[in-house]
């Protein structure tokens, strides 16, 4: 039987079948001699590491083995990095059951804030700094806005989720917002309605606030020493240009209701840059994979590798960060007094408590307890070692990692 305690499985896939190709199929065959052509940092080679490796023997593991009837199933551990394709499924489910505690039951907007592509460049050079001032100016924009008693006049709550892919792997800095439709008053009395059409701002006046909140942060970096961006002039000329554009906000039609809320913004948090869902082949011709609306590319090996270490996240950086209402100095305070106001006569939802085997059995159908073989509740777990000197069993793909 597995016990409460042990990890769970990296499981890819909802439908727990393996794709036909993987990620780390690629990095196997040519990540070595992309190593030897390429100067990457640490985290870089810690990633193709981990994926490399993930699910192998390399890693260790244990035997699965029924007491009935004998059947042995071999579990390989996984890397649990958040950039392998494979460790994320449990992950986000659990996640999304966390989060749905704090919910608050309102309509919800979703909004992207994109940086300028003459930004790109230093984003790279400076990933960790230029990463949180953009979490910085972003939530500072939606906190004013919120604020302004010409706008609400109230206190937003939002989740802010970074991505820096396309559907392509191309370096595209943004980041994914779920703003709840409305705020506390300042005096916490009553909640006051966002959005009177199906907006919840002008995405105009936010592009133009996220744009000089940014600048001026990026300014005060440079200051202080701490970005790169190059002589006074060739600064000042990145500003100028930046400043005379349009700044890209994207405001998404908004939820139908907040029971979808972390159902949907869950596929975004736990996101890498590619899914092993969406590769199609990878032979002599390259990795091919699906980018959107039907369409696929094709691009060779080397730079498939790439283009996906390209979104490897600085060492220990949060992703997605949590702001206003929905930041943890006010869920026991702030969010509580927004629930009562909105839904006085509901208790305040409860934390599931499940463990992995309930959490994928609830998710794909599959009980890891049960044998496959005989129905048994009778798995006991074997040192890898001693199984290899017996008999083995075949094992079924969607089981044999318990990482």
């Amino acid at each position: 039987m597995h016990c409460q305690g042990r990890s769970p499985p990296a499981t890819s896939s909802p439908g727990g079948g393996r794709p036909p190709v993987e990620v780390a199929d690629v990095f196997r065959a040519h990540g070595e001699t992309f190593r030897q052509r390429h100067t990457l940092t640490p985290g870089q080679l810690q990633v193709m590491r981990a994926i490399e490796t993930c699910r192998t023997d390399v890693l260790g593991g244990h035997v699965d083995v029924c007491a009935e009837c004998g059947f042995a199933r071999p579990a390989y551990n996984s890397c649990r990095n958040r950039h392998c394709p494979k460790c994320q499924f449990l992950k986000q489910a659990e996640w999304v059951e966390q989060r749905m505690v704090r919910i608050v039951p309102t309509r919800y907007f979703h909004v992207v804030f994109t940086l300028p592509a003459a930004l790109r460049p230093l984003c790279l050079r400076h990933s960790k700094r230029l990463y949180d001032l953009l979490f910085e100016a972003v939530s500072r924009t939606l906190l004013a806005l919120g604020q302004d008693a010409r706008r609400l006049g109230a206190q937003l709550g939002f989740t802010a989720v970074l991505h820096t892919w396309t559907r392509t792997l191309e370096y595209h800095p943004h980041l994914h917002c779920i703003v709840t439709g409305g705020g506390l008053s300042t005096d916490g009395d009553r909640w006051v309605r966002a959005g009177r059409g199906r907006y919840l701002f002008p995405v105009k006046v936010m592009g133009a606030l996220f744009r000089g909140k940014f600048l001026d942060g990026l300014r005060r970096l440079r200051e202080r020493g701490e970005v790169d961006a190059g002589d006074d002039a060739a600064f000042h000329r990145l500003l100028d240009d930046l400043y005379r554009q349009s700044w890209v906000v994207y405001a998404k039609r908004p939820f139908g209701g907040p029971a979808h809320v972390y159902q949907y913004v869950g596929r975004y948090t736990h996101r890498i840059a590619i899914s092993n869902q969406r590769l199609i082949t990878f032979d002599g011709g390259g990795v091919r994979f699906h980018t959107k609306n039907g369409e696929t590319a094709t691009l060779p090996p080397e730079e498939f590798i790439r283009r996906f270490l390209l979104h490897v996240l600085p060492r220990a950086f949060t992703k997605v960060r949590h702001f206003g209402l929905l930041a943890p100095c006010h869920v026991h305070s702030r969010l509580e007094q927004a629930r009562a106001l909105l839904a006085p006569d509901q208790p305040a939802p409860e934390a599931l408590q499940r463990t992995w085997v309930e959490r994928l059995l609830a998710l794909t159908g599959v009980d890891l307890a049960i044998c496959p073989q005989c129905g048994c509740r009778s798995f006991v777990a074997r040192p890898l070692d001693l199984w290899r000197s017996g008999q083995r069993a075949p094992a079924t793909p969607l089981l044999e990692d318990t990482s």
